[in-house]
């Protein structure tokens, strides 16, 4: 089963795909904010690479509480599991896209060189973490059962 990881910004929305074992996720597109809104971009996503489960990434603060910026990813994430054909699920990506920051300046790459691809390497990590913490595993033991 192939997972697809967002990381929902205000401008732009950084995408990343498990390979079909669901066990390495790759950084895949960044997509316009406001087209995600729309469900279109996602759902053509879903289909064109047979994904079986959608993971949001959700910026929880330090705490672990969730403020303003993630009430406004619930939101978004909320009307595409509405209308995506597949289930849509949130995973913690705290400093996500500060590790992405720290690895593209590591190779060379900042401000404007960067700008686009952070998103989706900052999806690819999160996405990294919820497949190495057995999610998407423990996603299918759970439908399953039902």
């Amino acid at each position: 089963m192939r997972v697809l990881a967002l990381d929902i910004g205000e401008r732009r929305v950084g995408v990343a795909m498990s390979d079909a074992g669901a066990t390495i996720a790759s950084p895949l597109a960044v997509l316009d904010a406001a087209a995600v809104e729309r469900i279109v971009p996602v759902a053509d996503l879903v289909t064109e690479h047979e994904v079986g489960l959608v993971v949001i990434g959700l910026p929880l603060s330090l705490d672990g509480e969730e403020g303003p910026q993630a009430r406004r990813v619930r939101e978004v994430g909320d009307r595409l599991a509405r209308g995506l054909p597949v289930p849509v699920v949130y995973h913690d990506e705290r400093l996500s896209s500060a590790q992405a920051g720290r690895s593209m300046r590591a190779a060379g790459r900042t401000g404007r060189q960067a700008r686009g691809t952070l998103d989706k390497v900052a999806a690819a990590l999160f996405l990294q973490a919820f497949l190495d913490s057995g999610g998407a595993n423990e996603w299918e033991r759970e439908r399953g059962a039902e």
